[in-house]
């Protein structure tokens, strides 16, 4: 958000996207239900969504795609919210945290999801207005995770059919959470795989991956820490838009993403014990390899000491005139290797 200059000195309730635009359009959902009645659809202008203001029934309205500021400035002035709830809405960089406002409340969270067709995970940030009857969600672009509560709600589910927004918060929040344990058990599977390659033949293929997973890992970090902040931030929060019961609920979330955030810490571990195996057993394989040299060389220094007085070019050596002088040098550095060979067997040097 800083990097840019336009955005400095702007007032806090400037309704400006800052972020990157991901949808050409922005598509409106509405699904209004209680526990008898159930209406759902796409919604093609802000002022369709006037009926539900004064409604008993808990109205979720889902907004894929926040480039559109006057779409935006329209949503707030039919709800009657907060600009400022509404600039925090359009910053997609922000790091998640929980508003309290007069009218009502704001979470921001970061969703993650795998990419079908890169395979890696993606970030999105997602942001939810909470009022008595009304939950608005924010997303950057369409595809998310919430289908099973979207089919919850379309059979009938008893609690969350008779739960309020805050209830239905609850259950979105926690599949964004369920989400980061999907991610981290799938990444957590295929650094426990790299061990056993690492074991059976250390190369630079297998330094890769581990560095590849390590990359990943702590991309998800740096999103679950601030989330979980987030979290035990919201069950602290005492507010007229939560219900006593809820907070029960929340507590398990709390739960939830303290489990995603231990195990990115254990894995995290994991990865460090890796790497310090991978440099252990390079360097082990080194001193094996300069051991083996180290001997062979010793080995030839009293051989190559003897060749060198016999290879010299002295008139007289006395030597040279025996018969057998030649066989008798060779037998002579054949003792001295086999002897230091023995020597250093002893030692257990090689």
């Amino acid at each position: 958000m800083y990097e840019n200059k336009q955005y400095i000195g702007l007032a806090p309730d400037e309704l400006l996207f800052r972020g990157n635009k991901k949808e050409d359009t922005v598509l409106l959902r509405i699904i209004d239900f209680d526990a008898e009645n159930l209406k759902e659809g796409d919604v093609e202008a802000v002022s369709e969504l006037n009926e539900y203001q004064h409604k008993d029934s808990v109205s979720w309205i889902n907004v894929d795609g926040l480039h559109n500021t006057s779409i935006m400035q329209e949503i707030s002035s039919a709800f009657n919210l907060d600009t400022l709830a509404m600039a925090e809405v359009l910053k997609t960089d922000a790091r998640p945290r929980v508003l309290e406002y007069d009218n009502c409340n704001l979470i921001t969270i970061k969703m993650l999801r795998i990419d079908e067709v890169s395979c890696r995970t993606v970030v999105e940030n997602l942001s939810f207005i909470l009022t008595k009857t009304i939950l608005i969600s924010f997303q950057e672009q369409r595809g998310d995770v919430f289908d099973p509560i979207r089919e919850r709600i379309r059979q009938n589910k008893k609690r969350i059919r008779n739960g309020g927004t805050d209830y239905l918060a609850f259950a979105l929040l926690d599949i964004v959470v369920d989400n980061y344990l999907h991610i981290i058990y799938l990444l957590g599977e295929k650094i426990e795989t790299l061990e056993e390659k690492l074991l059976q033949n250390p190369n630079q293929n297998v330094i890769n991956e581990i560095n590849n997973c390590k990359q990943e890992l702590n991309f998800l970090r740096r999103n679950i820490k601030p989330a979980k902040e987030m979290i035990n931030s919201l069950v602290k929060t005492e507010s007229n838009f939560l219900s006593e019961g809820t907070y029960i609920h929340f507590k398990e979330l709390e739960d939830n993403i303290s489990q995603a955030n231990d195990a990115s810490n254990n894995y995290r571990e994991i990865l460090s014990d890796q790497l310090n195996i991978y440099h252990t057993t390079i360097s082990t394989k080194l001193n094996d390899i300069m051991k083996f040299l180290t001997v062979f060389s010793v080995v030839f220094i009293p051989l190559t000491f003897i060749a060198g007085i016999y290879g010299t070019n002295f008139e007289y050596v006395p030597e040279l005139h025996y018969r057998y002088s030649y066989f008798i040098m060779w037998i002579i550095m054949i003792i001295i290797a086999i002897s230091m060979l023995i020597f250093f067997k002893k030692k257990n040097w090689f």
